[in-house]
């Protein structure tokens, strides 16, 4: 990156640096964050609970008390340390979530569908997308790509390009407490130059570097067809070893560990987790290609018998490419937000568009050595594991609701016409939507970039506020004044949020540094309270593209809904996701709900607008209005 860049001497050859230009992330003051920790969760809880809950804040932030203790110890971390929070966060996030990571965790983008009309077409869209990647991983590397700036508020600051190192150099490892991510810094390994093409639950590895030459699209093809052929070998095929990434942390740990112990299975695994990334090849599905049904299949590949085994979890990026016209990509979320893979995809999509194939006119290699099929030794443990593995994917298939929905009636120009923020607009229509849907506001989770800061990831926007609640409340009697202090209040919570100045990394940084600290974990954090304040029933996200595709995940939580958002000049597009073995969700009657709560407001601003327009009044020379109907103003 051409903007504060240090000196390459010093660095790693594919290592771009925190920008030692950009800002640490502060440390709120202690006083502040407990007051707000009051305010956002005052409204959640009984009258009980809060006044319990108050006593413990007010001994915590006592003069001379633990948080005081705490806090210093966070800011003498914050001295040394380029970003306090980050390891904190991560882990907190990601690494000890014993979850899966298809749906729970693994956001995935969804492309527009493809029209193909044999396996060549497959084949070839599959070439011009690798050949893509190769493009945006050679900018990557020449710190070529240009400087992201925060858009929508505190627009035009430079952001922390860090994360984009990490899209095709990092693997999650799993283990039997805590995952761990492995990201290449140094020159020490070799340089990857092959992905992996996963094709009817077998891999391949595919070099893309022969001779120290790139391939071009043309020998892309080749070895795709290729490989296309190896896989239809049936006394060749394995089992499906990618199942086993699909499962719980823990369980995948353990049979990584088993898997491992034979030589043939490591140098597999290796070759899998130091690839650049994955092209899944995937069988048609056999469905309806809706947007739900395409989302659906990106997030867990429509299971064992469709193409649920054609995955390798851990790496960060899989493009999947369907015969039927099914594509995407699934994404390992920790090493880095939704805003790469935003950028990642729309470069890639971009350059399919206004790239034109070159199978014809790009000369050959000679002679290609063959790509070479991964082969596993799988012992009966294994194929226990595999087995169990398999049940708990279909387990997760059958429970996940989802419903993708196109809201038309207006889009972000109309709320930009209220002179709202989309994103604030949007957030207090969920809410709404909860509210009417459950008769209560529930802690709800909105991630917030604080990449203006060194090494900076998200923090928490807490949209369930008590201005909301009171909104939500009054909107029978359409109080037009309690939806801009709503919008107010969500606007100046993402403000404190993205200058690092939320809650939620405070409070886990204050908890976590006890922790390290081997002291006894204070009141504040085995307080109901506290433990109700995390529990996200609502989980929100905004990832708005410029390319007509759309982004979704999973709920966070058993009981819960996940609900990305997508607004567009004239439409929105919502991806809400539950479960159904929980009685107190319905994706479908949230999106319903969602739509005529979003119709509602619409109206309630037109005719705030129609009553206020200045048909009933006339302007003064001095620029003071007179009312001409009531005569209530002079």
């Amino acid at each position: 990156y051409t903007l504060l860049q240090t000196s390459p001497t010093v660095l790693p050859t594919r290592w771009v640096p925190s920008w030692p230009g950009l800002p640490k992330l502060p440390v709120p003051p202690l006083q502040q964050t407990l007051n707000m920790y009051l305010k956002c969760t005052s409204h959640l809880i009984t009258e009980e609970q809060l006044k319990k809950t108050k006593a413990i804040v007010e001994k915590f932030g006592a003069p001379g008390g633990m948080g005081e203790f705490l806090q210093k110890k966070l800011l003498e971390r914050s001295e040394h340390t380029a970003n306090w929070v980050y390891d904190y966060w991560l882990e907190d996030m990601y690494l000890s979530n014993r979850l899966a990571l298809p749906v729970n965790s693994s956001p995935v983008m969804v492309f527009p569908k493809q029209n193909f009309r044999s396996q060549s077409d497959t084949l070839r869209f599959a070439a011009h997308l690798i050949s893509g990647v190769l493009e945006y991983k050679s900018l990557i590397d020449g710190r070529a790509l240009p400087v992201d700036y925060a858009r929508g508020q505190l627009a035009g600051t430079p952001l922390c390009m860090d994360q984009y190192n990490k899209v095709f150099t990092s693997y999650r490892l799993p283990g039997p407490k805590t995952d761990t991510l492995v990201a290449q810094k140094s020159t020490v390994m070799p340089e990857p130059e092959h992905i992996i093409v996963a094709c009817k639950n077998q891999f391949f590895v595919l070099d893309v570097v022969i001779n120290f030459r790139r391939l071009n699209e043309k020998d892309l093809y080749t070895q795709l067809e290729r490989i296309r052929k190896m896989s239809d070998i049936e006394e060749e095929r394995l089992p499906p070893i990618g199942l086993l990434t699909s499962d719980d942390r823990t369980q995948w740990a353990e049979a990584r560990s088993m898997l491992i112990k034979d030589s043939t299975n490591r140098d597999s695994i290796d070759m899998i987790e130091r690839c650049l990334c994955l092209v899944c090849l995937d069988e048609p599905s056999g469905t309806e290609l809706t947007d739900t049904n395409r989302a659906l299949l990106m997030l867990h590949g429509g299971g064992t018998d469709k193409n649920g085994g054609n995955r390798w979890y851990d790496k960060p990026m899989q493009f999947v490419i369907g015969a039927d016209g099914s594509c995407g990509v699934v994404c390992e979320h920790s090493p880095f937000e939704g805003i790469v893979l935003v950028q990642c995809t729309e470069y890639l999509l971009r350059y399919m568009r206004g790239s034109p194939s070159k199978l014809v006119r790009a000369a050959s290699m000679s002679e290609l050595p063959a790509p070479r099929q991964l082969h596993w030794k799988c012992s009966a443990d294994i194929q226990t594991f595999l087995t169990s593995s398999a049940d708990k994917l279909q387990r997760l298939v059958k429970n996940l609701d989802m419903n993708v929905s196109k809201f038309t009636g207006y889009g972000k120009e109309f709320i930009k016409k209220q002179k709202m923020s989309p994103d604030a607009y949007v957030q207090v229509a969920l809410q709404f939507t909860f509210y009417r849907c459950h008769g209560c506001l529930v802690p709800t989770y909105e991630s917030a970039s604080i990449r203006r800061f060194q090494e900076g990831r998200v923090d928490n926007i807490r949209s369930s506020t008590p201005e909301a609640l009171a909104f939500v409340k009054a909107m029978d009697v359409e109080k037009m004044e309690l939806l801009w202090t709503a919008i107010k209040a969500q606007t100046n919570y993402t403000i404190l949020a993205i200058t690092g100045m939320a809650i939620d990394n405070h409070l886990l940084g204050l908890r976590e540094i006890a922790k390290e600290l081997k002291l006894e974990k204070p009141e504040l954090f085995s307080d109901t309270t506290y433990a109700t304040s995390i529990h996200f029933i609502l989980s929100t996200s905004q990832v708005p593209t410029t390319e007509e595709m759309f982004c979704c995940y999973g709920p966070v939580v058993p009981n819960g809904y996940g609900a990305c958002y997508n607004p567009q000049t004239d439409h929105i597009i919502f991806c809400v996701s539950s479960f159904c073995d929980s009685a107190e969700t319905s994706s479908d009657l949230f999106v319903k709900t969602l739509e005529g709560c979003l119709k509602e407001m619409q109206d309630l601003c037109t005719k705030c607008n129609t009553e206020a327009k200045p048909a009933d009044s006339t302007k003064r020379k001095d620029g003071t209005t007179k009312v001409m109907k009531n005569g209530s103003k002079s």
